[in-house]
């Protein structure tokens, strides 16, 4: 009964709604169409009297003929559907008139355009009057008018809506009955095979062929539902290489792993006569080389070596590590023209900008923008060349591939894509401003799953999403529903290998200390902080120099006894705006050394050059204090790395509030880097700290980044997509078994029983 309500119910409504709405169209068409049929008999009807009124009309010396008038008159008012003809004058008054001619009814106006059709309001109902000119060339003889009762009108269109709406309540019953009987059936058969599938045993034959897939799913499921709490909490917090190879190994058997990012984690250049290979000063390459050393697979990634070409193989491949190799490097070839449209144009002059609250205005050319999908086409190209299987789980990397997604799953329509946007993602309004925001959106939600840092980017995203695109979004479950498919987003801070490689041949900290102070020639009790940044608009580095001197200002006992050593690798060198941003660093750095610098010392050390990780975890370990303080940011990994390489456990971190990082490093000395005062009072509370607390909170940070490390972050989501491929492959189960023609028990039973026979 409740099963019939749920179907009788909403069809009722459905059709019950059709009626309410069409009733009012159907009545209006028959109202217009028996009008049609009145104003067509009225011309008949003057057609066929003309030439006899015209002659009576003419003759006004003979009473005879208005007589005859009259009686003309009476015989056309006989039709059932003629109210009433009159004769009117040139003068508008009405000279003949048949009896039943309303008494408020006047002439209506002469026709000037041959005839014309009125309609007016009597108080029996409403009356069409048809006007025409007696004779078209002797408009004295005035005009000929006929007047039709159209409240039969009325009468029958109520009753065409009668009958529409009886109509359709008797389909929308039949309709629930005959589903309901359906659906009924069906579900019977289908719940009794499951259950006889699951209270069997797995191999003894009882389990139908069309539910045995789905019986194994539900029971491998039931399995996972059952496994020990304490298990699943373990699994959860001790994430290493070996726990992302078995997640690998057990929730994605035989899953093969793509990588597609722009920057690749090796890069061969020339050095005179010899080839050296270079470790890029990048986030992205940071997070994600320690995933693929675990894991294996293929890393596809633009080629931009002076020597890359030397080093590939006949298919541009070639093994990384150089020192253990562990997973392949595929590189794809970009000429001049494609890296100055899809790199240095639409991705860093237009969506860099975009994407950071940096005050810097984006640049949209259409020439890049050509240039930018013509690149993602490529990607995609390598993309299905490298895939050896038909449902690979492809992680594509960043701003640079927001077109990617949608292009691989057009050719790999079962490959499961996980996207990961490494950098904030804009308000609505922000991002308003892209010229192509609704193909970038589409492009991303070709994603099974898209992954930001942070809750707020992902709403950020839903809000863009919901405001420019026809779909349906799930904000409960933070899932976006489009005709092309369904994509789930999600929040994956991203973090760092734990424990870094980088940190595996550092001396002790006192040595690297020495050492540091040595290198550029400090004073052994000297207070160091540093700064490790590319040279970045967004990285906020000429405000870190100002708070420098803002706490010299206010605090001069700092005089002599602290200094920020900023290192900066020069980065996007053809950009003006990246070329002003170190111009501009290098102008606020002298200006403050000239200001405070005195016998040998300077308050900042500006090194513009690339440092390998084992330099900068050096730099970190020898350091006070670390300060990032970046205008906007996804995450920041400099932050984690900093805390990752104080494994002495002292150490202070003065954070910005606009990195991501600070949602979790909530032990840090968290600054606003607009506030240039404020961030000089953070980095005198910093120095000044005692050890007690300096160590309490580095302690809490190295528990947090240690549990929540790149394997954690990698393992989330390849646990969701391991999920979705599960929820996907039961779902596609299910459509075979509906499909499949139904054979009766007893059929199957005797089928297996001759079987064991």
């Amino acid at each position: 009964m409740r099963m019939a309500f749920r179907f009788i119910l909403p069809l009722l409504l459905v059709l019950g709604g059709t009626a309410w709405v069409a009733a009012p169209l159907v009545g209006d068409l028959i109202e217009r169409w028996f009008r049609a049929d009145v104003e067509m008999r009225s011309q008949l009807v003057f057609h066929s009297v003309q030439d006899t009124v015209a002659g009576l009309a003419a003759d006004t010396a003979d009473r005879k003929a208005g007589r005859r008038i009259a009686e003309l008159f009476q015989r056309i008012a006989l039709d059932e559907r003629v109210l009433a003809i009159g004769l009117c004058g040139a003068d508008g008054q009405l000279r003949q008139r048949s009896p039943a001619w309303p008494k408020a009814m006047a002439c209506p106006p002469f026709p000037t355009a041959g005839q014309s059709f009125t309609v007016e309001r009597l108080d029996g109902g409403p009356v069409l009057s048809a006007t025409f000119p007696v004779a078209a060339d002797r408009p004295q003889l005035g005009s000929l008018v006929i007047l039709h009762d159209l409240r039969f009108i009325e009468r029958r269109s109520s009753s065409a809506e009668i009958y529409l709406a009886a109509a359709l309540a008797v389909l929308a019953l039949a309709a629930a009955v005959v589903t309901v009987l359906v659906a009924r059936f069906t579900l019977r058969g289908w719940v009794k095979a499951v259950r006889r599938g699951l209270a069997s045993q797995p191999g003894d034959g009882a389990v139908s062929p069309e539910v045995a897939p789905l019986v194994r799913e539900m029971r491998k499921m039931i399995r996972e539902l059952e496994a020990p709490r304490a298990l699943t909490e373990a699994i959860r917090i001790d994430w290493s290489p070996d726990s992302l190879k078995s997640l690998l190994r057990d929730e994605l058997p035989g899953a093969e792993v793509l990588v597609v990012s722009n920057r690749e984690p090796y890069i061969h250049n020339h050095d005179g006569d010899t080839v050296t290979v270079q470790r890029p000063a990048s986030g992205l390459v940071t997070a994600l080389e320690p995933v693929m050393r675990a894991c294996g697979g293929t890393w596809i990634a633009h080629g931009s070596g002076s020597a890359d070409q030397l080093t590939v193989d006949a298919n541009d491949r070639l093994m990384v590590p150089p020192d253990r190799p562990a997973y392949t490097l595929r590189r794809v070839w970009l000429s001049e023209e494609d890296q100055d449209g899809y790199y240095y144009g639409f991705a860093n002059e237009g969506m860099w900008p975009l994407c950071h609250i940096a005050f810097i205005r984006p640049t949209f050319r259409a020439s890049d923008w050509d240039r930018y999908v013509a690149v993602n086409r490529t990607f995609a190209e390598a993309v299905v060349a490298e895939a050896r299987t038909p449902d690979p789980v492809i992680l594509v990397q960043d701003y640079h591939f927001a077109l990617l997604p949608r292009m691989i799953r057009e050719r790999l329509p079962e490959a499961t894509v996980i996207t990961f946007w490494h950098i904030p993602w804009p308000n609505p309004e922000v991002f308003s401003i892209c010229p192509w925001k609704e193909e970038i959106l589409d492009g991303l939600l070709g994603s099974s799953i898209l992954g930001f840092h942070t809750q707020f980017h992902c709403l950020n995203f839903l809000e863009s999403v919901d405001r420019f695109l026809e779909c349906h979004i799930d904000r409960e479950h933070s899932v976006v529903r489009a005709s092309a498919g369904t994509t789930l987003v999600r929040p994956y801070p991203i973090s760092i290998e734990w424990p870094p490689a980088a940190l595996a041949g550092q001396p002790p900290v006192e040595e690297c200390r020495a050492r540091v102070r040595e290198r550029f020639g400090l004073a052994p009790d000297l207070h160091l902080a540093v700064g490790v940044e590319r040279f970045d608009y967004t990285k906020g580095i000429a405000d870190r120099f100002r708070a420098v001197a803002s706490l010299l200002e206010s605090h001069p006992e700092w005089i002599g006894r602290m200094a920020l050593l900023q290192v900066a690798a020069p980065t996007r060198g053809r950009l003006a705006a990246y070329r002003d941003t170190q111009a501009e660093a290098q102008a606020v750095a002298d200006e403050v050394n000239a200001r405070f610098g005195r016998d040998g010392w300077a308050p900042i050390i500006l090194v513009p050059r690339h440092h390998e990780p084992d330099e900068v975890f050096t730099l970190f370990r020898a350091a006070d204090l670390c300060l990032v303080s970046s205008l906007h940011d996804g995450m920041n990994l400099v932050a984690k790395e900093f805390v990752a390489a104080r494994d002495d456990g002292d150490g202070v971190l003065v954070l910005s509030t606009f990195a991501g990082a600070s949602r979790e490093l909530l032990e840090a000395l968290i600054v606003n880097p607009y506030d240039i005062r404020g961030m000089g009072e953070a980095i005198q509370a910093g120095l000044s700290m005692p050890a007690e607390q300096r160590r309490e909170r580095m302690k809490l940070m190295r528990e947090m980044v240690g549990e929540h490390n790149i394997h954690y972050w990698a393992g989330r989501m390849l646990l969701d997509a391991a999920r979705m491929r599960k929820r996907r492959q039961i779902e596609r189960e299910i459509v075979a078994v509906a499909a499949a023609p139904a054979r009766p028990a007893e059929d199957r039973t005797t089928k297996g029983k001759r079987g064991k026979t």
